[in-house]
């Protein structure tokens, strides 16, 4: 049986990259019309409860793992703002 932190590690590690594809593709075609600001917008506040939560718990891996997560998304927001098409 996989101890429990090391699973916790491992499904924090391939949620928190997830978005790491789509990053990659807005930064290198500078486009962002596909994107959805609003679904950015809950996903951070998400994964910030998701922080808040690990805080409470003393769980450092989904305090990590969110982190991190939070980081690569108001990346992706910054670009969203950067290189959305002024109406």
């Amino acid at each position: 049986m996989i101890n429990e932190s090391v699973l916790g590690i491992i499904a924090g590690a391939l949620t928190s990259v997830s978005m790491l594809p789509q990053l990659i593709k807005v930064v290198k075609e500078k486009n962002v019309e596909d994107i959805s600001l609003l679904m950015l917008l809950v996903l951070i506040s998400g994964l910030a409860f998701w922080v808040w939560y690990g805080f409470v718990k003393d769980e450092l891996p989904i305090i990590l793992s969110n982190v991190f997560a939070i980081l690569v998304n108001m990346i992706l927001l910054g670009c969203y703002i950067l290189y959305r098409k002024k109406s």
